[in-house]
């Protein structure tokens, strides 16, 4: 079956949202077996969204539309789709239900353009949405199936997965699906990885191998097309095992929704340790890192942002006299925000982090220039001189995955 999917709303045009439904989609429609070979952005225009289904039937047997269900005037997804296959809008007396049930219990009052979002099209089948208010549709006509989708995601992904990809399921019986692994890696570039993984690459057919660079790491997916999942995971974890003999020593984790961060704290959790941090050119932004993890409290007990010489004096109780003689962009600076962050908190690790972010020079030290201190328990602290690059941002963000990498090789017991 070959599928494709729009996007309807000007706010994506103008770049004022991101359309991540669409990999949402691809990847899912993959996984069923069903191919997606365009993908398409169109704004709350009537007219050119009616073209454009106009080319979608005579291309794809399965057109997914996401966004314009809700209650405004500019929410025209539906009335367009309904006129283009000639039926009527009806209104799905659950939807409808569940829509009096949310003011009711909101003690708000109804206006009345909410009503629009109970309505589907006609001799179609309704997709409940589990998340929100507005009803989709999937209907048939002309050899073309149409999938109406909300498009705020957090209202998509629970309504496809629980909803709208069973019925796919039954309508496309498959004898061949898509399975996919996502390894990540970190301290590696893109280049080096295809480079040292070229031969492999070259060869590969069944499973397939595509890197894809992130800021500080790279992910590579492995696809195979398989007729059952046994000999899918055998085929994908074969590939898998020539990877790490190659590239193994940079490997971190699996999946598209993990993090260096995730990982590291599923790791201090598991051996029972907690860390602590002290940061000068981050500000902070390892600590926040930390805290987007859920459940990070069991291993975090909280830190310090020392961002100038008199507060690492005063807060850190670094003596004056080693950052008058070393400066503050030092190794001997970042052990002892290191040692000093653990001692203080009585954290299993300290990580320290203290440099240049630029864009000028501080202690004729250039932009970039950042030292990253490791403090455990009962081991000897170190400092690492490490020289990151491109602006002030992708420096502190660099800065903080190095810390990261460098705490979970230390609790890991690997250098």
């Amino acid at each position: 079956m070959k599928a494709e999917i729009i996007a309807v709303g000007t706010e994506l045009l103008l770049g004022q949202v991101v359309n991540t439904n669409a990999t949402f989609l691809s990847e899912e429609l993959a996984s069923l077996g069903i191919e997606v070979y365009y993908h398409t952005v169109v704004g709350d225009n009537p007219t050119r969204l009616e073209e454009l289904l106009g080319e979608a039937e005579k291309r794809s047997e399965l057109v997914v539309l996401c966004g314009g269900l809700g209650p405004t005037d500019d929410d025209l997804t539906k009335d367009v789709v309904a006129k283009h296959v000639q039926h009527n809008l009806v209104q799905n007396q659950q939807a409808l239900e569940k829509l009096k049930q949310f003011f009711t219990f909101s003690k708000r009052k109804m206006t009345e353009n909410n009503l629009r979002q109970t309505l589907i099209i006609e001799g179609g089948t309704v997709i409940q949405n589990p998340t929100g208010l507005a009803a989709g549709t999937l209907i048939t006509e002309r050899d073309t199936s149409y999938l109406l989708l909300p498009g705020p995601p957090n209202e998509l992904k629970p309504m496809f997965h629980q909803n709208a990809r069973p019925l796919l399921e039954m309508m496309v019986p498959q004898q061949e699906q898509l399975m996919s692994k996502v390894l990540r890696f970190y301290g590696i570039g893109e280049s080096q990885l295809v480079t040292d993984l070229k031969e492999l690459m070259d060869a590969q057919t069944n499973p397939t191998i595509a890197p894809y660079a992130k800021p500080n790491e790279v992910t590579l997916r492995l696809t195979a097309k398989v007729s059952g999942k046994e000999k899918g995971e055998a085929m994908l974890s074969a590939v898998e095992a020539q990877i790490m003999e190659k590239v193994g020593a940079y490997f971190y984790g699996y999946g598209d929704e993990n993090s260096l961060a995730k990982v590291t704290v599923e790791q201090l959790k598991e051996k029972r340790k907690t860390i602590t941090a002290a940061e000068s050119l981050t500000a902070g932004l390892f600590q926040s890192t930390l805290g987007d993890i859920p459940g990070v409290s069991e291993v975090f007990v909280g830190g310090f942002v020392t961002y100038s010489k008199e507060m690492k004096e005063q807060l850190l109780k670094i003596p004056h006299d080693l950052l008058d003689k070393n400066g503050v962009v030092s190794e001997a600076c970042a052990i002892a925000m290191a040692e000093q962050a653990r001692k203080l908190t009585g954290a299993d690790y300290g990580v320290s982090f203290t440099g240049v972010a630029g864009p000028d020079e501080l202690e004729n030290q250039p932009a970039g220039t950042v030292w990253i201190g490791i403090a455990e328990k009962d081991k000897p602290t170190f400092a690492e001189l490490h020289h990151f690059t491109r602006d002030r941002k992708y420096i502190r963000h660099s800065a903080v995955m190095k810390g990261l990498d460098l705490i979970r090789r230390s609790v890991k017991g690997k250098k």
